[in-house]
């Protein structure tokens, strides 16, 4: 499994009313991970940080690890200045930057930025086509039904190799959209008999249509190493529940067969999780994300963490 295994960083929402820094605080989560041999984290967006920034600053101040933003939502961004974000994270970084990008859901957009939520999967197509465009250093000028982006001279920030471009996919037209023009997806949720029966299959079959290699598939899935699984199941229940309400979510859970994400959560020993890290692995993911249930036990993040440093 060695160099398959990420974590996520982004601190707890409890961590939020602390009067501390936040910034300071996922800094310092980052480099007791990084002490652990983790290689690779990720970010995700939350209404009182920037995940690309912060990821540019983790980057910057952590150079062990490989950062990634899931995600940033592109209703509520135009391309251009998600594009010109990740020009930046990826130059403080040094090349070591993902930007991955979702299509959130109208529930979460509508009501707070009063931007419709109208054919996402559309405005992903030309969303992808324009940072393709700016992060090979071309010119952009694309007038399409979702989006227009005309730039002259879009910079680099120094930023090489280019941006790898990530997208939350799991529906069968997401899947389409990534296999022509994404480098890899994020499905969060999707369990291994899902990712091989459903999401590998359609992403291959559209990047082979496109004449173009499998993106690659990093599996986010919600763990914890633990000492008492039960409790700890018991403990991140509420947070796990809500996701059932999401659309795309319930459709994967779905068809895993499962009621609730909390059934799909990875709580136990070191050896039970990293059992559970397998069973992704073999369904076709190239990798797989940790994403660190804080809450489960009093010491199950530094525990995670020392244990995708190992894998």
């Amino acid at each position: 499994m060695a160099g398959n295994v990420g974590i996520t960083l982004t601190p707890p929402v409890s961590a939020s009313t602390d009067p501390g820094n936040t910034v300071d605080d996922v800094v310092g989560r980052a480099r007791a991970a990084a002490a652990t041999g983790v290689g690779s984290a990720w970010i995700g967006q939350r209404p009182d940080l920037d995940a690309t920034l912060l990821a540019a600053v983790v980057g910057r101040e952590v150079p062990e690890l490989t950062v990634g933003v899931s995600v940033v939502p592109i209703f509520t961004r135009h391309p251009l200045v998600t594009a010109s974000a990740a020009l930046t994270a990826q130059a403080a970084t040094h090349g070591r930057f993902r930007l991955g990008l979702g299509l959130g859901a109208a529930f979460m957009t509508e009501p707070v930025y009063g931007v419709p939520h109208v054919r996402p999967v559309d405005r992903l197509r030309e969303y992808l086509t324009v940072l393709r465009s700016v992060f090979a250093g071309d010119a952009v000028d694309h007038h399409g039904a979702e989006l227009t982006a005309a730039a002259s001279g879009v910079g680099t920030a120094g930023a090489r190799p280019a941006v790898p471009l990530y997208v939350a996919a799991m529906a069968p037209r997401t899947l389409q959209v990534s296999g022509e023009l994404a480098d890899g997806i994020l499905p969060y949720l999707a369990a291994p008999e899902v990712l091989a029966e459903h999401v590998v299959p359609a992403l291959t079959a559209a990047a082979d249509a496109a004449g173009r290699p499998r993106p690659r598939v990093v599996a986010f899935v919600p763990a914890a190493v633990v000492t008492d699984p039960d409790a700890a199941r018991d403990a991140v229940t509420t947070s796990l529940t809500r996701y059932g309400a999401v659309p795309s979510y319930r459709r994967v859970l779905d068809l895993a067969g499962v009621d609730s994400a909390v059934e799909l959560a990875l709580l136990g020993d070191e050896q039970a999780v990293a059992d559970g890290v397998r069973g992704y692995l073999d369904a076709g993911a190239d990798e797989v994300v940790l994403s660190v249930l804080d809450g489960a036990e009093p010491d199950a993040a530094q525990r995670t963490w020392a244990l995708a440093g190992e894998l």
